[in-house]
């Protein structure tokens, strides 16, 4: 399966950087025509996207555990721009698949396909605090074998600081789609804030869908999207997903918030501090560390 990639350059569209595999299908993925009863779970990547995708799918289902358990997360929420040597794209799998679909992706507001502004359906973003997520993308990178080499931690962090990485800056990523977020339906999340109080979260999320389910649902669906019962979940780890080598890293790492500390040296904090302020200095988006 690495030799398929063979750890290809990352490529620009629309002046984002993405992985090869997935710039190849590129016009495909622009051309893309969204409908108004889709549901769009967007985030940069490393964010809680999959956590999301699996607390969504069993609302849906309403808990239905066999349901939800018949293919991975990743067939049940396709990812929008993903192709690859020997997988069909996502854009085909969606372009069949019968309303209501429910869509993955990590691209910026910038590149999103036209249709996108054409239509008014509901979108959840989530968003992850910087230094976590530099932290998870550059394990990611190590496993991953559609991406670049990551080179060494430092390496990678100053590439992740440039945005010389797949879907770009951070910063640019998570400000994009909060400035949005008046003229569409947003749901904005925070991944913090689901580690601190998952219920409450999940809540929001049936609100914002429009869903009511019984406490005992809920108690289902909080138990099945914990972090230790995905990690588990050969349905939600990507074990079955080609082109990963879970021996460097695992899909699923630790799910923590604060991880950064473990990884930053002082003198890496102090730089990554003062990148922070001038590139989050136009906006009112705050985060946790």
């Amino acid at each position: 399966m690495e030799d398929a990639f063979n750890r290809p350059p990352l490529r620009l569209v629309g002046g984002m950087p993405i992985i090869g595999p997935f710039a190849a299908n590129w016009e495909n993925v622009e051309q893309f025509q969204f409908r108004d009863d889709d549901l769009l779970i967007a985030t940069y990547p490393k964010s809680g996207t999959t956590w999301v995708s699996k607390i969504v799918d069993l609302i849906l289902n309403k808990a239905n555990l066999e349901e939800s358990q018949k293919c991975a997360i990743f067939e049940r929420v396709p990812f929008l721009e993903c192709s690859g040597p020997g997988v069909p794209s996502a854009t085909d799998v969606l372009n069949k698949q019968n309303l209501p679909r429910v869509i993955k992706t990590h691209l910026t507001v910038d590149v999103i396909p036209k249709s996108f502004w054409d239509k008014n359906f509901k979108i959840i973003y989530v968003a992850r605090n910087a230094k976590d997520v530099a932290v998870s993308y550059y394990h990611f990178y190590r496993m991953a074998y559609g991406h670049p080499e990551p080179g060494t931690w430092d390496e990678f962090l100053n590439s992740y600081m440039e945005g010389d990485v797949a879907f770009g800056r951070w910063s640019a990523h998570v400000k994009g789609w909060w400035k949005i977020r008046q003229q569409k339906k947003i749901l904005y999340l925070f991944y913090e804030e689901m580690l601190d109080d998952p219920k409450r979260e999940v809540e929001k999320v049936l609100k914002f869908l429009g869903k009511e389910i019984s406490e005992e649902v809920m108690e289902k669906i909080l138990e099945h999207t914990s972090f230790n019962a995905m990690k588990d979940n050969p349905m939600a780890n990507y074990s079955t997903f080609p082109f990963m080598d879970h021996s460097i890293s695992p899909f699923m790492r630790k799910g923590i918030s604060g991880d950064w500390k473990n990884h930053f040296t002082v003198s890496q904090n102090e730089k990554f501090d003062e990148y922070y302020r001038a590139e989050m200095a136009d906006t009112d988006l705050t985060f946790s560390m």
